[in-house]
């Protein structure tokens, strides 16, 4: 099969980057290559670059060969990745500790003294720059009385760790690099060994052998808590850790540690995250599966909440968090979507909060976790009256509202709404408030009731413009269900929910009329929620939409009868991951062309998951296997369609 030329292009920058990385100055921040990183995993799971590891050039240093595998790790760039990781962990409980921005190290010990430092090399042989590093602070030329652990005198085997430089020595002797791992870096392998004492190792493994027996499965150590304790009585400086009882732990104290990592001695990019019970068999792999780097990212974070705005559209009020200014993904935000009342009260959401704020593609970014409260913290006053009619706001926890049918605003955003779903030109919104002012408009069926003599009274509008704009409005008379229930601006409810209604039998307006909150809430992802917000919706608006009807404004096309001759009739589609040839809005509209159906999801009865990468392991992949539905690839979805064409 033909590769993605971007999963080629991916590659090549990635190589680029790791050799610059591990050899050189780095010439982009780690989120930006975790970005590459992630992006072709999605296209190729199965690419040889995430199951070998990267080479460091050799400078002429002998070489030597590990007792420690040195492979590398999965990568978690936000809380969404760490959970989904973490619920396919057979462990609840989880030992967190810092991950070093360094230069990783093999310290070896023969009866417990130092005879040699390797380098990462390719994983399984580096450089042996042993002169260099017994400078180095942090390293213990001889290990203590209890240097064996399980009982097996003297201690022989590696100690894994990282050469750090601290920001300290960095901002004294070595402002000119770019920064401390860049530094050390260069340190580390200078043939004379000069400024080596300037560098720090700490560790965080051992693992009895010797490079001509290296680490074969088993470990001198039980647990991971009682490796990093056996180093500690010996001397050895170790990373920082944190023992943390569920998903939403670690994913605070991440939070914490983003909001002090500038106050810390030395650099770190994020958080390594693993079982305490230590599985021989897994961290031998080269990417072992039960520990991850759950890193931290230029899309988030940690900032104060100064103050709430309170967004007003239609009849709906949302919070929008004020916060003092911070750079996310290269840009200046201080502005953050907080939802509904309940993410404020759920989250204990305060002026004065400090927060992690995310930037992750939305045009708003998002409030995503409470790091911090102080006792100056005051609570957030929500809005209580309409601004516009005067009724008492209802507050049902996912939605501040102002409950009055006949509020002028409600009433004038579900126009402004009519108008943009039947996308209807030359009907722009100061065209419509003007009318609303002039109290020639006070709802969709007035529009139209609108002469042409009405629309040239109207400041700014001669007949000619009136007469475009009535013609563009009459010229979109027949339209279907799912746009004629968007444009009546029910909350939450769009053309993309209505199509799930007409799929699943609600194709005319008396069905829907019809119905309860009960049978909605059987619809895929229509919660309970929503089914309220449709029932009410309908309820209310039921005359103006009945009027539309029976005056003669708007005719609703009737559902389509299936045409048992079209080539996918019967079969149902879901695509997943990234398409090549088209996007996927528009492979799904060339299914429903032809008469198939298509699914969001994957559930029982559905013909065909299409998937450029039927290998990976994603939740989508994994039900339809279980299920048994076919999982076929884009090419072979359109050899699909070609088939069926040609027996037409």
């Amino acid at each position: 099969m033909k590769r993605n030329p971007r999963a080629v292009e991916l590659e090549k920058l990635i190589r680029y980057h790791q050799d610059l990385y591990y050899n050189k100055e780095a010439e982009i921040p780690d989120s930006e290559f975790d970005a590459l990183w992630d992006e072709l995993r999605a296209l190729e799971p199965e690419n040889e670059l995430f199951f070998t590891v990267p080479k460091e050039s050799s400078d002429g240093f002998p070489k030597a060969s590990h007792i420690i595998p040195m492979g590398s790790q999965e990568k978690a760039a936000n809380p969404e990745a760490f959970t989904a990781w973490a619920l396919k962990m057979p462990f609840t409980q989880f030992l967190v500790q810092y991950k070093l921005d360094g230069a990783s190290l093999e310290l070896q010990y023969e009866r417990g003294r130092f005879v040699r430092a390797v380098t990462r090399g390719d994983g399984k042989i580096g450089d042996d720059i042993t002169a260099n590093v017994r400078k180095m602070q942090g390293v213990v030329s001889e290990l203590q009385g209890e240097s064996a652990p399980a009982g097996a005198q003297p201690f022989s085997g590696g100690i894994r760790g990282e050469v750090l430089m601290t920001k300290e020595i960095h901002k004294k002797f070595y402002a000119d690099k770019a920064n401390c791992r860049n530094a050390a870096n260069g340190l580390m392998k200078r043939k004379d060994g000069s400024g080596s004492e300037h560098l720090l190792v700490i560790c965080y493994d051992a693992v009895q052998g010797s490079p001509e027996k290296p680490f074969t499965g088993t470990a001198p150590f039980s647990t991971e808590l009682e490796k990093l304790a056996w180093l500690k009585r010996n001397g050895f400086s170790t990373v920082e850790i944190q023992v943390c009882n569920s998903i939403q732990e670690v994913i605070d104290w991440r939070a914490h540690v983003m909001d002090i990592r500038e106050s810390l001695p030395y650099d770190i990019d994020g958080l390594v995250i693993k079982n305490n019970l230590i599985d021989p068999d897994d961290v031998s792999r080269p990417r072992p599966e039960k520990q991850i780097a759950f890193k931290f990212s230029l899309e988030e974070a940690i900032t104060t909440l100064r103050e709430v705005e309170w967004s007003e559209s239609g009849a709906t009020y949302t919070p929008i968090a004020i916060t003092d200014p911070v750079r996310l993904a290269g840009t200046t935000v201080k502005r953050a979507n907080l939802a509904n009342p309940n993410m404020i009260t759920d989250m204990n959401l305060k002026i004065g909060s400090k927060v992690v704020i995310t930037k992750r593609g939305e045009i708003i970014p998002k409030i995503e976790t409470l790091v911090e409260n102080t006792d100056e913290c005051t609570e957030i006053p929500m809005p209580t009256v309409c601004g516009t009619c005067g009724s008492s706001l209802l507050n049902e926890g996912t939605r501040l509202f102002c409950p009055n049918a006949a509020c002028p605003k409600l009433i004038h955003h579900r126009i402004e709404k009519w108008i943009a779903t039947l996308d209807i030109r030359d009907f722009g919104i100061n065209l419509i408030q003007r009318l609303f002012d002039s109290n020639k408009v006070n709802s969709i069926v007035d529009l139209y009731t609108l002469t042409v003599e009405d629309l040239a009274s109207i400041e700014r509008m001669g007949e000619i413009s009136a007469k475009k704009v009535h013609s563009a409005l009459h010229a979109k008379k027949e339209i279907s269900l799912e746009t004629f229930i968007a444009g009546f601006d029910i909350d939450g409810i769009g053309v993309t929910m209505v199509e799930k209604l007409t799929q699943a039998g609600f194709n005319t307006l008396d069905k829907l009329f019809e119905a309860d909150e009960q049978k909605f809430s059987t619809v895929y992802q229509f919660g309970e929620v929503l089914a309220q917000n449709l029932v009410r919706g309908l309820q209310t608006l039921k005359a103006e939409m009945t009027a539309l009807i029976e005056k003669g404004f708007i005719t609703i096309k009737p559902p389509a009868a299936p045409d048992e001759n079209a080539p996918l009739h019967g079969m149902s589609f879901c695509f997943t991951g990234e398409l090549t040839a088209m996007n996927r809005s528009e492979a799904e509209q060339l299914v429903k062309e032809k008469g198939g159906s298509v699914k969001s999801s994957v559930t029982k009865g559905l013909s065909y998951l299409v998937t450029n990468t039927p290998e990976s392991g994603s939740a989508k992949n994994k039900k339809a296997q279980q299920l048994g539905t076919a999982i076929i690839t884009e090419e072979a979805f359109f050899a699909f369609l070609q088939k069926e064409h040609k027996t037409e």
